[in-house]
C-alpha cells in the first residue's frame, strides 16, 4: 500500500474541510458536505463556516435554522451537532443504541430496572403534540412514569430515546437563548428513517462514504472516534471493493474513495481560524495529521485554534471586540502578518464591523 506521510494527510484533510481554499458551496451545501458541525457552543459554527465558504452571510445560516432545513440535535458521539435536516432523518436511528449506552454510561445505577422502551413511548406520547419543552420540563411530565432517575438523569435519557431538536431561536447569529425542544418529527414534518433490515448496513455504508469524503484518508478507529459507533464493520466490509487503501507512518491503514482530493503535499495552506470543537481536529482517533501530541488536550477543552501551514501553532479568543491569539509556536513574521490580517477579517465578522482589533501574544520560549 502506498505510504501517505502527515503532511499528505494534512492536505487532504485540509481540502476535503473546505480549508485549503475558500469553497463556493452554499452554506446548506457545506453544511451537508461536512457531515455536520459540533454545536454545543450555539456560536462556534458561524466562525466555522466564515473560515470556509467564500463570502459566507451569517444571516444564510440563521435562515436555514428558521426555515428547518438545519437542526441542532444530539448525534455523533452524542454532542450536539448542527446538521442538514436530511442527513438529521437518515442518520438519527442508526446512533440510537450509542445515544442510549452513553447515557447509561454516565447514569446506569439511576437506570437499573427501567424499563427504557416503555419509557421511550411514553416520551413519544408526551412530545407528540409539538409544544416546545425544557429539558426540565420534558422530565418533569414523565417523573410520574419514572420516578426512579433524578430529573438531570432522566432528561438526558429522553433525549437519547427519542429523537428531538433543539429549537431557534437558540443557534441564531449573535443570539443567546436556553434550550427548547421538540420532536424531530414535529419539527420536520417526517419521522427519522427507520433502520432497513439488511445486514450490510446501508446507512453505515452512507455513513462512512460521506465520513471519507469530509475527512478521508482515514482508519477504522477514526471513523468510530468521529461518529461514536463501534458497529461499522460490516459496512466497511461490504465496501471492500469501492474503496482504496493506504498506511500511514504508524503502519495504520488507511481507506479512502477512490477519486476524493489527495493533494501535493507541497500545496501551500493558508492560514484559517477554527471555532470550538471543529471536527477538522476532533474527528479523528489519531489526530497528528493536524494537531501535536503536546497540544491534543486542548481540543476537548474547548480552544479555538489557528491553523498555521495547515497545523495548529496558535490559539485565539475574543475580548470586547479583539481577537487575542496566543502562539504554540515560533511564529516567523510572514506568518505573524498572515494570523493578524485573517485576525482583523476575524474581529469585524464577529463585531458586525465595530472592531478590526487584533492582539498576538509573545512567542512561546
Amino acid at each position: 500500500m502506498e505510504l501517505l506521510d502527515s503532511r499528505a494527510l494534512n492536505r487532504a484533510t485540509l481540502a476535503r474541510q473546505l480549508l485549503l481554499e475558500p469553497s463556493p458551496m452554499p452554506v446548506l451545501d457545506a453544511v451537508a458536505h461536512l457531515c455536520g458541525m459540533q454545536a454545543q457552543e450555539p456560536q462556534e459554527p458561524f466562525a466555522g463556516l466564515w473560515s470556509r465558504l467564500r463570502a459566507f452571510d451569517p444571516a444564510e445560516l440563521s435562515d436555514l435554522l428558521t426555515g428547518r432545513r438545519v437542526v441542532r440535535t444530539h448525534l455523533m458521539r452524542r454532542t450536539v451537532h448542527l446538521l442538514a435536516a436530511d442527513d438529521a432523518l437518515a442518520w438519527r436511528t442508526r446512533h440510537e443504541t450509542m445515544l442510549r449506552q452513553r447515557v447509561l454510561g454516565v447514569y446506569r445505577r439511576e437506570f437499573a430496572g427501567v424499563d427504557l422502551d416503555a419509557l421511550a413511548a411514553a416520551a413519544r406520547e408526551v412530545a407528540a403534540d409539538g409544544r416546545p419543552r425544557t429539558t426540565a420540563e420534558l422530565a418533569r411530565e414523565l417523573a410520574d412514569h419514572r420516578p426512579e432517575p433524578g430529573a438531570r438523569a432522566l432528561g438526558e435519557m429522553i433525549g437519547a430515546l427519542v429523537p428531538l431538536v433543539q429549537l431557534p431561536p437558540r443557534g441564531l447569529w449573535r443570539q443567546t437563548a436556553g434550550v427548547r425542544h421538540m420532536a424531530m418529527s414535529s419539527w420536520l414534518g417526517r419521522a427519522a428513517d427507520p433502520l432497513e433490515p439488511d445486514a450490510s448496513d446501508p446507512v453505515g455504508r452512507a455513513l462512512v462514504r460521506r465520513y471519507l469524503a469530509a475527512f478521508g484518508p482515514a482508519a477504522s478507529a477514526d471513523l468510530r472516534a468521529w461518529c461514536g459507533l463501534a458497529g461499522l464493520p460490516a459496512a466497511v466490509s461490504a465496501m471492500r471493493e469501492e474503496l482504496v487503501a493506504f498506511r500511514d507512518e504508524r503502519g495504520r491503514r488507511l481507506l479512502d474513495l477512490p477519486d476524493a482530493p489527495r493533494p501535493d503535499p507541497a500545496t501551500p495552506a493558508p492560514v484559517r481560524f477554527l471555532p470550538a470543537f471543529d471536527n477538522a481536529v476532533l474527528g479523528y482517533h489519531d489526530r497528528t495529521r493536524i494537531i501535536d501530541d503536546a497540544h491534543r488536550g486542548l481540543s476537548v477543552t474547548g480552544a479555538r485554534f489557528v491553523l498555521v501551514d495547515g497545523r495548529v501553532a496558535a490559539t485565539w479568543s475574543v475580548e470586547d471586540g479583539a481577537v487575542g491569539v496566543t502562539p504554540l509556536r515560533g511564529l516567523s513574521g510572514t506568518e505573524r502578518a498572515e494570523v493578524a490580517e485573517l485576525g482583523r477579517a476575524l474581529a469585524s465578522l464577529l463585531s458586525q464591523g465595530r472592531s478590526r482589533r487584533v492582539h498576538i501574544a509573545e512567542q512561546p520560549r
